[in-house]
């Protein structure tokens, strides 16, 4: 069963991917993301209307002090205490009133906040491998971070900020129109005004938004970039290299950001100034009107009272506005990857109860979405379940691209891939690759303890069977030096361990989860002697029995293997165990010999 958390991201997954397969409108995309919190929302607005009262309340009851107080022979004491008390009352509510509506405010935007994130979490795993090259990591974290915070603020500013200052303008023009129709007409004109001066910075607004956003993301991705190169920088004294260039993008991003606060500034004290006229005109107005005994000094207290209302409400939305703004950028920015159609590349249904492991290539042609040239060309490959194959050839010869295919990372363009006889295209792919292992060249392990990244993705290990894998993969000096062994802390990537170590508790990893298919891609490249020696050992117990493909250049590491297939510009060009491909003093001889 599910955890709350996760039901509410699997319904938020299953709104957008009933949805049109393309960015929508930002505000109905703000819509189908509140779909579920209306009775939250509509609870949070009615105590936001009551502990708002006093806004409208106090300067009808301030008008109304000041004609008692002006005219004492039309009134008594009696009047100016029940108006103290009824103010009194209307400010006190504000406290229960102003905790309700935050508490159903805050329950439907920390739900959409949780769920949105989560959502965009599990599309990103759901979406093509194709889709996560064409991007870098730091600008994903970007959208799963600050364009969800913004979009948080956004949607917090137009139930708080925007609905709080259109109801005020439109209960202070009511009650307005109620007491004198010349007035509200007055205080009316004010709105065409301030959409005017909306309209006429909108487009600049968003534009430099635009491009603050994108300079956000590009400088997120380069960070990323630059703290996983440190070891590398580092090691070629080129510090000072990824420094001019992270202060090249930080330059870009301050001026951007520059232009952006400029216009903000320039939209804003352009708003201040055209109501502060207004407020002028209004005063001198309802002057006028009482000058003439139209109306009373009461009244124009109201009055001036109620259009300061309106004034700061429209204020108030002229200023969020640039917030507004970031907040549609953001929308626009996490639609990218919400209605994204770059999904799982085979999206078939049946789950294999078992693999024996026979590997199928069928005049499979491939080429990158971003390359006209293809990396396998009409390649007719089948490997018997249980078999070895190792895979050579030159850099580019498509030996790694085989074995994403064996994932099912990627589809071919044409021809089709099948395991025991069931093509890929009707296999359920996440069961599929539960029954797969991958000891990739680059080890990948997380910052936990070195039990936590053996048993990753496997319940219930017996401790029998966890040291059974561990003496498996030669792992028992490794764990006999750690400090608290099985439970000692790896850093981040594993970074406190050697090449070494870390491929072995990858083979462990691979071990424990009993796979039918083993992939190995240059697992013993980057080790020393020794290394490579005991990784090697861990190899042969890992393999045997079991369908296995190996990607290797040191051609020594292979001469075990069942069969070994040569490869060139995306097809097989020559195959036999590594005797018989001497003996043929072919492509693979001549690969041995550069070796030699």
């Amino acid at each position: 069963m599910p955890n709350k958390q996760g039901q509410e991201s699997f319904d938020f997954e299953q709104r957008f991917k009933n949805g049109p397969g393309k960015v929508e409108g930002a505000f109905k995309t703000l819509y189908m993301l509140y779909k579920g919190q209306f009775r939250n929302i509509g609870l949070s607005f009615f105590f936001f209307l009551i502990k708002h009262s006093p806004v409208w309340i106090i300067p009808i009851v301030t008008a109304n002090m000041i004609d008692i107080a002006s005219n004492p022979k039309e009134h008594s004491m009696t009047d100016l205490w029940v108006n103290l008390a009824v103010v009194a009352f209307v400010i006190l509510q504000n406290i229960p009133s102003q905790m309700l509506h935050m508490s159903f405010l805050s329950k439907a935007s920390r739900h959409v906040e949780a769920g949105l994130r989560s959502t965009l979490v599990r599309k990103l795993q759901h979406l093509s491998i194709s889709y996560h090259s064409e991007l870098k990591s730091g600008r994903l974290q970007s959208k799963v971070l600050r364009d969800v915070e913004n979009i948080e603020f956004l949607s917090k500013q137009i139930m708080y900020t925007f609905s709080a200052a259109l109801t005020s303008v439109i209960v202070a023009i009511g009650v307005t129109a109620s007491k004198n129709l010349l007035v509200a007409l007055f205080f009316i004109l004010v709105i065409p005004v301030a959409i005017l001066l909306v309209y006429f910075f909108k487009k600049n607004l968003q534009k430099k938004n635009n491009e603050f956003r994108k300079q956000i993301e590009t400088m997120s991705g380069q960070v990323a970039e630059t703290l996983t190169m440190i070891p590398v920088t580092r090691a070629h004294g080129l510090e000072e290299l990824e420094i001019k260039k992270t202060d090249t993008t930080l330059e870009n991003l301050k001026g951007k950001g520059y232009k952006l606060d400029i216009s903000e500034a320039y939209f804003g004290a352009t708003g201040w100034v055209v109501f502060q006229l207004f407020q002028m005109f209004c005063l001198i107005f309802t002057a006028i009107l009482a000058y003439q005994g139209t109306i009373t000094v009461g009244d124009v207290v109201m009055y001036q009272g109620f259009f300061t209302t309106i004034l700061m409400s429209i204020n108030q939305i002229i200023n969020v506005y640039p917030q507004l703004a970031k907040g549609y950028e953001s929308i626009i920015s996490v639609s990218e990857v919400l209605f994204s159609t770059q999904t799982v590349e085979y999206q078939g249904k049946q789950k294999l109860p078992s693999i024996a492991g026979k590997i199928t290539f069928e005049q499979v042609n491939f080429q990158y979405a971003d390359s006209s040239k293809h990396v396998l060309h009409d390649l007719n490959l089948e490997v018997k379940a249980g078999e070895c194959v190792a895979l050579v050839g030159a850099s580019g010869a498509g030996k790694s691209t085989v074995l994403s295919m064996v994932l099912g990372f990627y589809k071919p363009n044409e021809g089709r891939l099948l395991v025991d006889g069931v093509p890929y295209d009707d296999l359920q792919m996440q069961t599929y690759r539960q029954k797969l292992a991958v000891v990739p060249q680059n080890t990948i392990l997380f910052s936990g303890s070195i039990r936590d990244n053996i048993t990753y993705g496997v319940s219930s290990v017996s401790e029998e069977r966890l040291y059974e894998v561990i003496e498996m993969a030669n792992l028992q000096d490794v764990i006999a030096d750690m400090p608290n062994g099985l439970d000692t802390l790896i850093g981040e990537h594993g970074g406190k361990l050697s090449g070494g170590q870390r491929q072995r508790i990858a083979i462990a990893r691979a071990i424990i989860r009993d796979p039918q298919i083993i992939l190995l891609d240059e697992a013993t490249s980057a080790l020393d002697n020794v290394s490579e020696y005991r990784v090697q050992q861990a190899i042969q117990k890992l393999i045997k029995g079991r369908t296995t493909f190996i990607v290797a250049h040191r051609l020594s590491t292979i001469r075990d293997a069942d069969r070994i297939i040569v490869m060139d510009n995306g097809t097989c060009v020559e195959e036999g165990s590594f005797e018989e491909l001497i003996k043929r003093k072919g492509e693979f001889y001549k690969l041995k010999q550069l070796q030699a």
